[in-house]
């Protein structure tokens, strides 16, 4: 298992890129659900903790030669700009943090913020508030802050001016404090398995350079196999994991000496 994870589709990174500009001009076939929808039927979704997603947090990322950073934290994010929306023309198709795009779900795009992210939305030009999460990249159009779903769009009064002024601030949500839960010693966490032993001492070294260790390679079966570890506890593994997820890689798997 090597690094397998792709940089991000252009087309999924693109999904926000024409959302809530004038539709028939800029992004022929989207619009609103067939479905009759009004703001009393859109719900706030309900800030909680989650791990970073798998997918969409590889920073820096270049669209339409142009690099964006995605931020180390939500923490503090605080922000006011231009807000637009999308539609139908991508509902049922993957976010770029892996999820499936619900037009009639409260979420939004963004450049920059962790995937996900919690924040809260006011329309700066009507007074709305509603609470939305971040799953997807975009809007990658000049002065845009954050590209909020249909749903979201009416909820805000959004769907019919297209754009509008947002005042956009992220919730603080903590992981719950956990027990620590010592595991086995020689508890190791696998990143890779190769055939050639270049290939398995090139990923170990850029663990090393990133300050993920002890890191290892291991002989075994006719493979060279890159080990981080051992561990301690549940904690440590699951920091682990995330670690590797955070730099592109496949999530690694726990194996024992």
């Amino acid at each position: 298992m090597g690094k397998l994870l792709v940089p991000i589709a252009l087309t999924a990174l693109l999904l926000a890129a024409c959302a809530g500009e004038k539709k028939k001009e800029s992004a022929p076939g989207d619009g609103p659900s067939s479905r009759p929808i009004t703001a009393a039927d859109v719900h706030d979704a309900a800030p909680k903790y989650e791990p970073l997603a798998r997918y969409g947090n590889r920073s820096p990322y270049t669209v339409l030669g142009k690099t964006y950073t995605v931020l180390p934290t939500s923490r503090g994010y605080h922000e006011r700009g231009i807000a637009s929306w999308y539609g139908k023309k991508f509902h049922g198709r993957r976010t770029s943090s892996g999820e499936v795009y619900d037009m009639h779900l409260a979420t939004a795009a963004h450049k920059s913020l962790p995937l996900p992210t919690y924040v809260r939305v006011t329309n700066l030009d009507n007074g709305r508030k509603m609470v939305v999460k971040i799953n997807d990249r975009g809007p990658f159009h000049k002065d845009r802050l954050i590209d909020l779903s249909y749903a979201a769009a009416i909820k805000l009064g959004v769907d019919k001016t297209g754009t509008a002024r947002v005042d956009v601030r992220a919730f603080d949500v903590k992981a719950q404090k956990r027990t620590v839960v010592k595991i086995a010693d020689g508890t190791f966490l696998q990143v890779g398995a190769f055939k050639k032993r270049k290939k398995a001492h090139n990923l170990a070294a850029t663990m090393r350079a990133v300050q993920i260790k002890p890191v290892s390679v291991r002989r075994s079966r006719g493979l060279y196999k890159v080990w981080l570890g051992p561990y301690a506890s549940k904690t440590e593994i699951n920091a682990g994991i995330r670690r590797v997820i955070e730099l592109g890689y496949e999530p690694p798997h726990q194996v024992s000496r």
